[in-house]
């Protein structure tokens, strides 16, 4: 059959024809179930004490995490960047509470406690009460 002798519609046609005649149906993947909502499974942060009133820690043993400031550092405690606070000293954990002293400077303070400035605010502090060095020394003059 040659194409060249066909009119234009009748060219039309049989090019359709040629097409179609070997046309092969592929298997595609049916509809399921929407998964718009479904989200993953977000692992806990296990956040709050560590390490309670009485027990003892090293030097840089984390106390608390914390997410908002509910617990404050007190005496041998320092405050991590993102709020955890942690030993600086070997020794007892003592937990009290007390009235707080702000310092306004602070961004957590500015974030947590903006809204309450000029009432008396009694809060959770975590100390440390160091361990005692031994007392026996030699001068050194008679060494």
């Amino acid at each position: 059959m040659m194409l060249s002798n066909l009119s234009f519609p009748s060219l039309i046609s049989t090019v359709g024809t040629l097409l179609f005649r070997n046309s092969v149906r592929h298997a595609s993947k049916k509809s399921g179930t929407s998964t718009a909502n479904v989200g993953g499974r977000v692992r806990p942060k296990h956040r709050g004490i560590r390490y309670n009133d009485g027990r003892e820690v090293q030097a840089g043993t984390m106390l608390v995490l914390q997410k908002e400031l509910r617990f404050h550092p007190g005496l041998h405690v320092g405050f991590g960047r993102n709020g955890t606070l942690f030993a600086l000293e070997q020794g007892k954990v003592v937990v009290s509470c007390e009235k707080l002293d702000p310092n306004w400077n602070h961004t957590w303070i500015q974030r947590f406690y903006n809204h309450r400035k000029g009432q008396t605010i009694y809060k959770k502090f975590f100390n440390i009460i160091p361990t005692p060095q031994h007392n026996r020394f030699k001068l050194v003059e008679s060494i």
